[in-house]
């Protein structure tokens, strides 16, 4: 997602990709662990009505308190924490919310933190370097701006920003020194860059390099996406929206491998990227880049004997007839409510 872009309202993205990708029904229970503004979550509200649950989790305490103003509308049903969501399954653990009928991961900042809220994740506006989605955790942009060697500097912003003039920019921030604000390094950047200017700001891969780095983004999409799995209940769908391709392959190389193993937990349900359309991206341009992938939760023979097992059905396994479509239906009816 581009930093250069302000906008005065959060849009969500793919609402109503979202809510047909994780098949959203009255009743049932629904988890978003980027909860934001809370667009994407007041839309699963309304579909799931009557009846349906929605736990939303966000490391960021600003965006918890925007989201409860939106969602108290809905009253019990909607349940906000403010907690990362690598810490998924002990969340849903805690709060009790398993097995769910869908999870989505809207990933990217939100126009909350990009307008202007005194945290740095934007140089449209001249702020402390921040970037931390919560402010309990320890290590800000600045620290690693200011502290970090020219070398780590270069690996952050070539790994993290895909940036091809990391070393050339890295070497010009350790020149700058100390570098404060965001518009001091922007501006560092850009001098790196010799002035150049193409469809977005030159600074735009080295912010979004460290807010990656500061917030732990890519192992904990990781992590989460693991725990996502477990926490589904048959035929669930898991829903991640990306903003740039770290984020996409990411998403993508799991779908696949849990997908395609021999003990497939995972059907995908789009095989093709999903993308804004030109009408959407004209009304909210930060949906440009955004892509969206879905899956939805099967159940694998180990899963089938395990929950066979617990339910006492002993003798129709041991004779292979976990095969048979009557037992089948009768396994996936209680791996459901598991």
């Amino acid at each position: 997602m581009s930093l250069m872009i302000a906008a005065p309202t959060h849009i969500p993205v793919l609402v109503k990709e979202t809510i047909e990708a994780l098949a959203v029904q009255p009743g049932g229970r629904y988890i978003d662990c980027t909860l934001g503004a809370g667009g994407h979550a007041a839309a699963i509200l309304d579909k799931s009505s009557p009846g349906g649950q929605l736990l939303g989790i966000d490391a960021d305490p600003e965006a918890i308190k925007v989201a409860k103003s939106r969602l108290e509308v809905y009253g019990d049903s909607a349940l906000l924490v403010n907690e990362n969501f690598a810490d998924l399954e002990a969340v849903c653990i805690k709060y009790d919310f398993f097995p769910v009928h869908g999870i989505l991961f809207d990933l990217g900042l939100s126009s909350l933190q990009l307008n202007g809220n005194g945290r740095g994740f934007s140089f449209q506006h001249d702020a402390p370097l921040d970037m931390r989605f919560s402010p309990s955790q320890e290590v800000t942009a600045a620290d690693i701006v200011n502290t970090y060697s020219e070398s780590e500097l270069a690996h952050i912003i070539k790994t993290y920003g895909e940036e091809g003039r990391s070393r050339r920019i890295a070497r010009r921030i350790v020149q700058q020194r100390p570098i404060e604000t965001t518009l001091q390094l922007a501006r560092t950047v850009q001098q790196a860059s010799r002035g150049r200017r193409g469809k977005i700001h030159p600074a735009t891969k080295t912010f979004q390099a460290l807010r990656i780095a500061v917030n732990h983004e890519l192992e904990y999409l990781e992590v989460a996406l693991k725990q996502a799995i477990d926490l589904l209940g048959f035929e669930g769908r898991l829903v991640v929206i990306s903003y740039h391709s770290l984020e996409d392959r990411i998403v993508k190389q799991f779908m696949r491998q849990e997908s395609s193993a021999d003990e497939a937990r995972l059907r995908l349900i789009n095989k093709r990227v999903i993308k804004p359309s030109e009408v959407e991206v004209q009304l909210n341009p930060r949906s440009r880049s955004a892509k969206l992938r879905a899956a939805e939760r099967i159940t694998n023979q180990r899963e089938q004997y395990m929950v066979a097992k617990e339910y006492s059905f002993p003798g129709e396994i041991e004779a292979g007839g976990w095969r048979r479509p009557g037992l089948l239906k009768k396994l996936q009816r209680a791996y459901a409510v598991l």
